[in-house]
């Protein structure tokens, strides 16, 4: 993928990401935070600057970050904690849960990054987990385990082709996802077990896969904030050899742009 030639711009964007945690750090063996590549080089191919969220619940640090920032990206990793969006999960279901390794911390820290992008106004994308916690953050729920609850489903979990195109979806005509690509479906990635559930009340569905599983998301409203786009899949893997999915940082982060230049 290109990188930009941040000489031939005045100011880049500064895009916020939320990274993974891990549990061994490579360089001590401790709590560490984790962010693969492929969401920086989309981003600084698509003229952004990427900023790794610092590993804290402070609201105040928090509210600091996202207010030097042109938007937020919200990445992959382990399981929302099921606590957070309904009641305690059978055995069954919650051996199946895989929730971060940090006592709830990044589950707590994105609560709070979604109520300051909505709080300050900036443009977000979620991807795959990002685009589960956005749900739940705005008070929607999730399957906790499409192979368990929903047996006639495809098999969302292919991460031994985490990089390529295993099914297709269908975009909403006029969504936001549709717009971008100038497509009617899409074929995607796919590396989740769980999926959006109930739809939060200020979003709407704007993509689903054959077996109905929610793939994208958009606000109902489009007022309430720049741009907000969730996807289940993961585009950045696929940025480099399918423009349809290059595309979504390309807008996002053009409208990254354009609200910074407004507010000057």
């Amino acid at each position: 993928m290109p990188i930009l030639v941040w000489a031939d711009m005045i100011t880049p964007p500064l895009i916020l990401i939320s990274p993974n945690i891990e549990k061994k750090g490579d360089e001590f063996g401790d709590l560490s935070i984790s962010l693969s590549e492929t969401y920086q080089q989309v981003l600084m191919g698509a003229g952004a600057i990427p900023w790794a969220l610092p590993a804290t619940v402070s609201r105040e640090l928090i509210a600091e970050c996202v207010r030097l920032c042109d938007g937020v990206m919200l990445t992959g990793g382990e399981d929302v904690d099921p606590r957070l969006y309904g009641n305690e999960l059978p055995p069954r279901l919650r051996k199946t849960v895989t929730v971060t390794p940090d006592g709830g911390e990044r589950d707590l820290r994105e609560l709070l990054l979604v109520d300051e992008v909505f709080r300050q106004r900036k443009p977000l994308l979620g991807i795959c987990r990002g685009h589960q916690m956005l749900n739940v953050a705005l008070g929607g729920s999730l399957v906790p385990d499409i192979r368990t609850q929903m047996p006639k489903a495809i098999n969302h979990r292919r991460m031994e082709r985490r990089s390529e195109v295993v099914h297709e979806v269908r975009l909403t005509e006029g969504g936001i996802l549709a717009k971008i690509t100038g497509r009617t479906s899409l074929g995607v990635n796919s590396t989740h077990h769980q999926a959006v559930g109930r739809v939060a009340e200020p979003l709407q569905a704007i993509a689903r896969s054959d077996d109905g599983v929610v793939e994208s998301m958009q606000l109902k409203q489009s007022h309430m904030l720049p741009f907000l786009l969730s996807v289940q899949f993961h585009p950045e893997r696929l940025a480099t050899r399918y423009p349809e999915h290059r595309a979504i940082f390309t807008a996002f982060t053009q409208a990254c742009i354009l609200h910074r230049e407004r507010k000057l």
